[in-house]
């Protein structure tokens, strides 16, 4: 070791007290450490060190930690890591958000963190000493508070699940550091989710929304003692915060069986209390080809919407592979979506407003794209018929989402998603080859939304015939979406948002027109015939204006 890095080697798994490069205090917390310092230099000011213990198990933790182990292990207090980070570490998984905890001055270490990576830090909550650093570029946040409670012990047992129940030396790195009171690592081993305490999710009650998501995220299971927790604590999450409600919603239909999550929310008693229109779905019938009520039906197409992502995204496990490979109808469509995959990913990954990604958005529009059915439901004879139930849904879905305090961004795009969801099928059931002028059209109607929608179109005619259905209509709708893709990937300019050849100014000139409602109306005219190769120069641009000018 280096005059300015002791040989602590000795102390593996220990905590030690430093006088400069002295050890001084020696114990098996930070506490007895110190203690025993000051029995020898009471006046003098200690560094904490957690001094790493290589016998245990390696742990996956994020790069960062390694970056910031020089600062860490610099810290007059004990720095721990807590909560999902820790969790995901001990299940080979890599955690990019990061929460540390202190005994105390958390936003000060916020900022010392933030200067040493170079990025900004912000504070969250002066009153509780609770600051974040943000890393844009690697998606990663760092949030450091101060203990919930006297110390590390009472910190833990404040938090919902064992298995977030957890805390590591901040510079360990295998698992001879943990710390597990609430036999976290017996539920991970079990696949199971247990709470602290009786009023673990009470406490704070959107806690029940994320046990249902960690649940489906990693595959776990709710024991009895927690189903019951989270049906108590259900009907208080009104008077919880949205915001946090939208947060956990987003997170749990990120998840890889949003479908099934979507479903005990309803099982639970949760969904009532955030989303009630949906609930209100679930006694609605409809008539064949549809086999599923209303709210079974719209599960079924979330689940196919999943395995149609399967088909997109890189990172499909090989499970997922077998799947789609053993499922005509899947295989089917991985061959008309994969020549774009590239590109629709990067659609997906894109964020509106509110840190909400394109395929978030997309499973959102499949929870509401017959969120209307339950206002037009209407009988003929042994017939169920839904007679505008897009534009109910759409106007039922506005505010819906925005009472969650979704983006505008958000909320536009998932109405265009439910509005429109039935586009697709309509060009498939029309005669003749589709169009350019009928896609311009369709994108004119639903913008960004126009490819998720025709994905969307997908998983409802899958689920709606529980496979492909009739293989002519099944042909025709692919051949629809193949060619929605095709243009909008391929030929955007030429058929999606043709560059207008004249400007309002030319147009106002050339007719000795007054600016108004008139020129843009004109202008949309010019554009369709573009991109229906009708027009091709400014001349005749002019001269269509000229004909069509009232």
């Amino acid at each position: 070791m280096t005059h300015d890095q002791p040989d602590l080697t000795a102390y593996a798994g220990r905590w030690v007290a430093l006088y400069g490069t002295q050890v001084t205090g020696v114990g098996e917390s930070p506490e007895a450490a110190l203690h025993m310092a000051r029995h020898s230099r009471p006046k003098e000011k200690f560094v904490l060190r957690f001094v790493d213990d290589p016998s245990g198990q390696s742990l996956a933790l994020s790069p960062l930690l390694a970056r910031l182990r020089p600062l860490l292990q610099t810290q007059s207090q004990p720095v721990y890591l807590v909560g999902g980070a820790v969790r995901d570490a001990l299940l080979g998984r890599v955690s990019h958000d990061l929460d540390f905890v202190v005994p105390a001055n958390a936003i000060k270490l916020a900022f010392q963190v933030a200067d040493a990576l170079g990025v900004p830090a912000y504070v969250l909550d002066r009153e509780r000493d609770t600051g974040r650093v943000i890393l844009p570029e690697a998606h990663t946040s760092l949030d450091f508070a101060r203990f919930r409670g006297a110390d590390l012990v009472s910190d833990l047992h404040d938090r919902d699940l064992t298995i977030n129940a957890m805390a590591l030396p901040a510079t360990a790195t295998t698992t001879a550091g943990l710390i597990d009171l609430h036999n976290g690592q017996a539920d991970l081993a079990n696949k199971q989710i247990s709470i602290i305490h009786p009023n673990s999710l009470l406490d704070d009650p959107v806690r029940s929304l994320r046990a249902v998501r960690l649940a489906h995220s990693l595959g776990f299971a709710l024991t009895p003692e927690t189903e019951t927790a989270v049906r108590t604590a259900g009907p208080y999450l009104p008077k919880i915060s949205v915001e946090r409600i939208r947060d956990e919603l987003v997170k749990l239909l990120e998840t890889a069986v949003p479908h099934r999550a979507v479903a005990d929310l309803a099982n639970l008693g949760l969904l009532a209390e955030i989303l009630p229109d949906l609930v209100a779905l679930i006694p609605i019938q409809q008539s064949a080809p549809h086999h599923e009520p209303v709210f079974a039906h719209t599960l079924s197409v979330l689940h196919w919407l999943t395995l149609v992502g399967d088909v997109i995204l890189p990172q499909s496990t090989q499970r997922d592979k077998r799947k789609t490979s053993a499922n005509s109808a899947l295989s089917t469509v991985k061959k008309i979506v994969e020549p774009y995959a590239t590109q629709i990913q990067a659609m997906w990954q894109e964020e509106v407003d509110g840190g909400v990604n394109g395929r978030t958005l997309l499973h959102l529009g499949a929870l509401f794209h017959d969120i209307g059915k339950a206002a037009t439901q209407t009988f003929e004879g042994e017939r169920i018929r839904f007679v505008g139930h897009e534009k109910a849904g759409a106007d039922l879905t506005g505010p819906l989402l925005r009472r969650l305090a979704f983006s505008n961004e958000a909320i536009a795009r998932v109405k265009k998603m439910v509005a429109g969801h039935m586009r697709p099928l309509h060009l498939a059931n029309s005669e003749g080859k589709l169009s350019r002028r009928a896609v311009y059209r369709y994108f004119r109607a639903t913008g960004v939304s126009g490819v998720n929608i025709a994905l969307l179109s997908l998983a409802d005619h899958l689920a709606t015939h529980n496979g492909t259905g009739p293989d002519v209509q099944w042909q025709s709708l692919l051949n629809v979406v193949s060619e929605l893709c095709h243009h909008y990937f391929e030929q955007h300019e030429a058929t999606v948002a043709p560059p207008l050849l004249v400007d309002g100014r030319t147009l106002m000139e050339a007719l000795s027109l007054q600016p108004g409602p008139e020129i843009g109306r004109l202008l949309r005219l010019i554009q369709e015939a573009q991109a229906a190769g009708e027009v091709e120069t400014a001349e005749q641009a002019i001269q269509l204006a000229h004909s069509c000018h009232k």
